[in-house]
């Protein structure tokens, strides 16, 4: 089994990496693999409607210029995708944003690829509109038929400068508790 994190934040190091590392620290102490992807200094578009990945089906998206189909490849190797992004404006990044639209849009020209796999976010916020990115990340999940596991309040935690969510102590909570729960459902659904 294996979980794959996605880092949204153009700080590779920062806040975002931080929360995704203490959910795959849990899930890794259950005996699970983790990897932990950062999208930041990589080359990504968005999505350009071009629906070549509907008329091939293979998989791929046909934009071979970027990162995108390393990261499907990640996905589909993966029982669980988490992705986390910080907010910018009350929004996910824009690098996330095109992970979003590039992977869910070969997804859905692949039999629903993701389906029944594992999903869940994690955002990052100095101060409001994480919900926001929150619902923008779990409707990639629903959409793509995934099983997205709750934690004890939703997975945001409060933080700008580096390292500052490490004093939003209910955030880390919500983070580990996350973490467990993915395992949980991971040994539930693929043992």
């Amino acid at each position: 089994m294996k979980a794959i994190a996605f880092n949204g934040s153009a700080r590779i190091e920062g806040n975002t990496a931080y929360l995704l590392k203490i959910v795959l620290a849990e899930i890794a102490e259950e005996g699970i693999e983790t990897e932990l992807y950062h999208l930041a200094d990589k080359p990504i578009q968005g999505c350009v409607a071009c629906y070549r990945c509907f008329k091939n089906k293979n998989k791929r998206c046909a934009n071979n210029q970027d990162i995108i189909n390393e990261c499907i490849c990640k996905m589909l190797e993966a029982n669980a995708i988490l992705l986390g992004s910080p907010t910018y404006f009350s929004n996910v990044s824009a690098c996330m944003k095109a992970l979003i639209e590039r992977t869910g849009m070969v997804a859905r020209a692949n039999d629903d690829m993701f389906k029944r796999k594992v999903g869940a976010g994690i955002v990052a916020v100095r101060r409001a509109g994480a919900i926001h990115v929150f619902s923008s990340l779990n409707y990639f999940f629903l959409i793509a038929q995934m099983i997205v596991p709750g934690s004890s309040y939703w997975n945001i935690a409060i933080g700008r400068e580096l390292g500052e969510v490490q004093k939003d102590l209910e955030g880390i909570q919500t983070m580990k508790t996350l973490g467990q729960n993915i395992a949980w459902l991971m040994k539930k659904l693929y043992s």
